[in-house]
């Protein structure tokens, strides 16, 4: 299985492509969460200049975020400064519009979106709508201002429901997904992808020029001899992403009712903790600072191995390359890790581990 590796925007982060690239991981993918995190245009630029050879990916651009005529003109002049190495995460926006206080968009939308990136990035026109209004667009220059011959890979996000994967499979596209590490759940969104692909009339492989790839975002902790998996540097390693859902449960109630005891009181003392309720007009600002960051040391006890063990990668090297090896066969075809304690350190514990 390939491997690479997403992280949030912020000075330096060239840097570390620069790393990964050496250690020889497949990719290196920057958020798009703008009210949480850097900008990830200007990060994969200064990534795109510094390496040579990895892949780099935006996870993942939403139309609740940009419009197709800005996406496009970011990610074509990404493709001049990295031809055929830019990778496109789409999105109904579940994350970014939630940092805002709002609610993600529509399948419906994240399909018109995604055609008009790959129209716009393959050099066609496409149509551009604003209210009742609309137009054909197109790149009015291309040459040394954007590049539109090579390739960009897209890939739509799914969280386990078949919408998105029967958008992937009418566009063409490849899967991504957080913390989804059930091989039957990736078979059910391939499933659901394939029967798609089949009742679409035109080849939607033909609308990328490359194969769909699908790719799983996750953590990974590899244990010492002896170490406790729910000790606090796994949970310190792996926090974050738990962190994310009961930060999502809490700003769901309908997600929260449909977790376990221990979880829905886990979401409970979040809310209290972070002082505010999962109806407020203001939970957004009081949930989502430091989102994907190093979690503090006092809310470790939040952490749940039950979460742990569902959302990240903590074992021993058998145990690890037994998960990994299961996921592999049900058609992953590149795993992504988030470090947040020490990335170099994390990056080469996942290269050794897939070496």
């Amino acid at each position: 299985m390939r491997t690479g590796v997403i992280v949030a925007a912020h000075p330096g982060v060239e840097d570390l492509a620069v790393r990964a690239e050496e250690m020889g991981l497949h990719s290196f993918w920057v958020y798009d969460t703008p009210m949480a995190h850097g900008d990830p245009f200007v990060a994969l630029s200064l990534c795109a200049k510094a390496t040579s050879r990895i892949r780099l990916g935006i996870g993942v651009t939403s139309p609740a975020l940009r419009s197709a005529p800005a996406a496009a003109s970011g990610l074509a002049s990404l493709n001049a400064l990295a031809p055929g190495r830019i990778i496109c995460g789409v999105g109904t926006g579940n994350t970014a519009r939630r940092t805002l206080g709002m609610r993600p968009t529509t399948a419906a939308r994240l399909e018109n979106f995604t055609a008009a990136l790959q129209d716009l990035c393959a050099g066609r026109s496409t149509e551009y709508r604003e209210g009742d209004r609309v137009r054909d667009i197109r790149f009015l220059h291309t040459g040394a201002h954007v590049n539109t011959a090579d390739p960009i890979e897209f890939v739509v996000a799914a969280l386990g429901g078949p919408k998105a994967a029967a958008v992937a499979g009418r566009r063409g596209t490849g899967l991504i997904s957080v913390g989804l590490l059930d091989p039957t759940a990736w078979h059910a969104l391939h499933d659901a992808r394939r029967h798609a692909a089949q009742a679409t009339p035109d080849d939607p492989d033909s609308l990328t020029g490359s194969r769909a790839n699908s790719y799983v975002v996750t953590s990974l902790h590899l244990l010492d001899e002896g170490e406790d998996p729910h000790g606090d540097p796994a949970r310190d390693a792996t926090g974050h992403l738990v962190m994310s859902l009961l930060a999502f449960a809490a700003d769901t109630p309908a997600f929260a009712e449909q977790l376990g005891p221990e979880e829905g009181e886990a979401v409970r003392r979040l809310l209290d903790r972070r002082g505010t309720t999962s109806t407020a007009p203001d939970r957004h600002t009081k949930l989502y600072p430091n989102y994907l960051g190093r979690i503090a040391p006092q809310d470790r006890d939040l952490v749940l191995p039950s979460l742990m063990n569902t959302l990240a990668l903590v074992g021993t090297r058998d145990d690890l390359l037994t998960r990994i090896t299961a996921l592999e066969q049900a058609g992953i075809d590149e795993l992504l890790i988030q470090p947040v304690i020490d990335p170099p350190t994390e990056m080469a514990q996942l290269a050794k581990l897939l070496t």
